[in-house]
Formats: C-alpha cells, sequence, structure tokens
C-alpha cells in the first residue's frame, strides 16, 4: 500500500504543478521517497535508467527537431497547402487536417503533432473567419488525432519507445504490425470525428484569405534541408533496427545535424535566422527527470508484488482465446492509462505481462494490445497524457478553454470506438504476420 500511496501523492503534484515545481521534481521527489522508504532499492535505478534512457533521449530530440523545423516555417507551410488543397470546400478541408495531424504525429511523436499544429490551425481558422463551433471542431480533431494516430512508427509515442526497449522489439517489426492497424486507428478516428463535428463544419470558405504557403518559410535553408534529413532519418531507423543500434543515437544525430544547419555552425553562426538555442531551452528536459522519477516510483509495485495481480489478469484474459487476450489487455491498458497517466500505466502493463505465463503468440498480442490501450486511452481524461495537459495550456493561452468535464464528455464520445477498431484490427492482423524471429 506504501508504493500506491507514494506513486498516487506523485501523480496529483504532477499534475496540480504548484508553483515553481516541474513535473521532473514532483517525480524525482516520489522516486526519492520510495528510496528512502525501500520501496525501491538502490540497484532499481539502473534497471529503470536502462528502460527509458533511449524514450527519453530519442523524445527529447525529436521536439528539438520539431522545434526548429517549426521556427523554420515548415509545419505552416504544410498547413497552409493543406488548406489551399481544400480547394475552399470545409468538408474536404477537415479529413485533409486530420491526415496532416496523423502524418505528423507519426513522425514527429505525438506531443509535436498537438503542441506545434495547434497554433498554427487556430491562426488558419482566424483568417478563414470560422466561427467557434467549427473552430471546437478543428481544435479537437488536431488534439485527439495526436494520440490516436500515434501508434505506426516506435518514434511516435514515447510509449511505443518505452515498449519497442523493454520487450526488445525491432524497428521494422514494430512498423510491420502497427503501420495497418495505425490505418484502422485513424479511419476510425476521422469517422468518428465527422459524426460528432461533421454538422459544424461550414461548407465553404475563402482559400484567397490565406497567406502563400512560401510566405511561411522563415528559414528557407533548413527549410530545404528538411525533406532529405528526414527521408534519411527514417532510413535509418529501419537500416540500424538490426544491428541493435538505439533510436536516440540516430536521432540524436539528425537533432545535431538540423542544429548545425540552422546554426550555421560552418560559419561561426553568421546568418543564422533560428535561434538553436531557444531551441534547446525548450525541448522539454522536464520530461527526462519525469521520466526516471516516475518509474522508479512504479517500479515499486512490481517490488510490493502488486504487478504480480496485473500479471494473473494477464493470465486469465489468455485463458479466453486471443481475440479476447488482445480486447481484454488494450482495454485494461487504457482505463489504467486514463487515471494513472499512460507513462507510468505503459510500465505497469508491461511488467504484468512480463510476469504473466502465457503462450509466446497471446503474449506478442498483449504486448501490442498494451502499447495501443496507452496510445489511445489518454484521450478519456485530460490527466491521461502529459500531451494532453500541455495542449490544454496551450489552447487555454490563445483564448480556447476546454473544461475537464466537456474534454472527458468528448473523450468518451470518441475514444471508444477508435480503441475497440484499433485492437480488433491488431487481433486480425498480428496473426497473419510471420512470427517473429
Amino acid at each position: 500500500m506504501l508504493a500506491l500511496a507514494i506513486f498516487v501523492v506523485t501523480l496529483v503534484l504532477v499534475i496540480w504543478q504548484p508553483k515553481g515545481l516541474g513535473i521532473g521534481w514532483s517525480a524525482l521527489g516520489g522516486a526519492l521517497v520510495a528510496l528512502l522508504t525501500g520501496v525501491v532499492h538502490p540497484d532499481d535505478i539502473v534497471v529503470v535508467w536502462d528502460i527509458v534512457w533511449d524514450a527519453t533521449f530519442t523524445f527529447v530530440a525529436l521536439i528539438i527537431i520539431s522545434l526548429i523545423l517549426d521556427e523554420a516555417g515548415f509545419f505552416a507551410w504544410a498547413a497552409l497547402n493543406v488548406a489551399r488543397w481544400g480547394n475552399g470546400r470545409g468538408h474536404l478541408l477537415f479529413p485533409l487536417v486530420v491526415i496532416l495531424g496523423a502524418i505528423i504525429a507519426a513522425f514527429f511523436a505525438n506531443d509535436g503533432a498537438a503542441l506545434l499544429l495547434t497554433p498554427i490551425v487556430i491562426a488558419i481558422l482566424l483568417r478563414l473567419n470560422f466561427g467557434p463551433p467549427a473552430a471546437l471542431a478543428f481544435i479537437i480533431a488536431t488534439g485527439f488525432i495526436a494520440d490516436t494516430a500515434s501508434l505506426p512508427l516506435v518514434i511516435s509515442n514515447l510509449v511505443n519507445i518505452v515498449s519497442a526497449n523493454y520487450f526488445d522489439i525491432g524497428f521494422d517489426r514494430y512498423a510491420a504490425v502497427m503501420v495497418p492497424v495505425n490505418f484502422v486507428s485513424l479511419a476510425a478516428t476521422l469517422a468518428v470525428l465527422w459524426l460528432a463535428f461533421g454538422r459544424r463544419i461550414p461548407k465553404h470558405y475563402s482559400v484567397e484569405s490565406l497567406d502563400p504557403p512560401h510566405m511561411a518559410v522563415k528559414d528557407p535553408l533548413v527549410f530545404r534541408a528538411a525533406f532529405p534529413l528526414l527521408a534519411v532519418l527514417l532510413a535509418a531507423y529501419f537500416v540500424t533496427a538490426p544491428l541493435g543500434i538505439p533510436i536516440a543515437f540516430v536521432t540524436g544525430t539528425g537533432a545535431v545535424l538540423l542544429m548545425a544547419i540552422a546554426g550555421r555552425w560552418w560559419q561561426a553562426g553568421r546568418g543564422a535566422i533560428v535561434s538553436v538555442s531557444d531551441a534547446l531551452r525548450g525541448a522539454p528536459w522536464q520530461i527526462v527527470l519525469f521520466s526516471i522519477g516516475m518509474y522508479l516510483v512504479v517500479y515499486g509495485f512490481g517490488n510490493a508484488g502488486l504487478t504480480n495481480y496485473g500479471a494473473l489478469a494477464i493470465e486469465w484474459l489468455a485463458q479466453h482465446g486471443e481475440f479476447v487476450a488482445t480486447l481484454g489487455t488494450g482495454v485494461l491498458s487504457a482505463i489504467a492509462a486514463s487515471i494513472m497517466n499512460n507513462m507510468p500505466s505503459t510500465l505497469v502493463g508491461a511488467l504484468s505481462i512480463d510476469r504473466a505465463n502465457v503462450p509466446a503468440a497471446t503474449r506478442e498480442l498483449m504486448i501490442y494490445a498494451n502499447v495501443i490501450g496507452n496510445d489511445l486511452g489518454p484521450k478519456f481524461t485530460p490527466i491521461g497524457s502529459l500531451a494532453t495537459l500541455l495542449w490544454l495550456h496551450v489552447l487555454a493561452g490563445k483564448g480556447y478553454r476546454i473544461g475537464w468535464g466537456q474534454y472527458m464528455k468528448i473523450g468518451l464520445l470518441i475514444t471508444p470506438p477508435v480503441l475497440l477498431a484499433s485492437l480488433v484490427a491488431l487481433a486480425f492482423w498480428l496473426p497473419a504476420l510471420p512470427p517473429s524471429p
């Protein structure tokens, strides 16, 4: 019970964020209490660090890349192009914005998609003079698609990286399983969003009121370098996966190259347009501390025997066949993520699956179901993910306030069908693939 109490207090401080107390310091404080009380042991620090370091620094590198590209005008250029592709038809613009959000989430992580795209979409909506109901539809779409489409690649979500590292899943194997599932998730999200908000979307808008896309480009050199750099980075993920090279090294190399281009390092910074130092300061360094601290706190669940109960639940589900095991694991993970935040719930699920005695094929299904549940489950409640809390904060700063009650009402409407559709797709798709080597 002590381990659970420490976790609850730590989570409250993370969500509450008392003035001057960052989420990282709150998590480290909880970890320190867990160490002092014997809930976790000094040796556990090494174990937890081995689990989280690759995921955490990959995430930081991706955010640095995203921030530099954002300052260079890359995402604004993309959004303006999408708005023009809509050709003045609001009912075409809506799915295009959703697809754009899905693409950004896939390559730049869900946090980047939500936090970078949302202000740009709001700015475009203001130029198009969309009313509050229509604006809300687009804003909700950008926020929700960031998580519901964060399945396809290991780098698409911090949760994915942690799970892939914990269970030693290669970048290529993960993509083979989750890319088709992500298409189902994207289609389901778009369908549910359309049913919920389609009537609020104007039929027509004025393309002429938008700036030409090239006007959004602030640093042409970074903009031109972005396309080959991202292509090489994606290829490198697949090439290095069989070699066992950590994803953080690959992503970090890409981040350093982009910083060098943006900062004009070969000419001592002369002519630089984008501030690399601002991008570094804007990186989520608190997430590094949060990952270490919160995962240590959660690791105490295992020491206290609490994850054994999770393992028993996993074994019970496995007894009812692969389909039930897949759906059950995903739903339980989603509920846990919505209550305790998806980062700690991912490790709880992983520890439970690892300790459970289940057939290999069922185990693999459960691993991916745990990922899906923790990717999609956070949309039930605002506390489900840090990205959502930050997203709501960004919206409030732009004058769009979404209360927790309103958010949960929308989340309970959108999330269940998307979650179930994704889990069903996984249950049918994974058994059709060759067994993992």
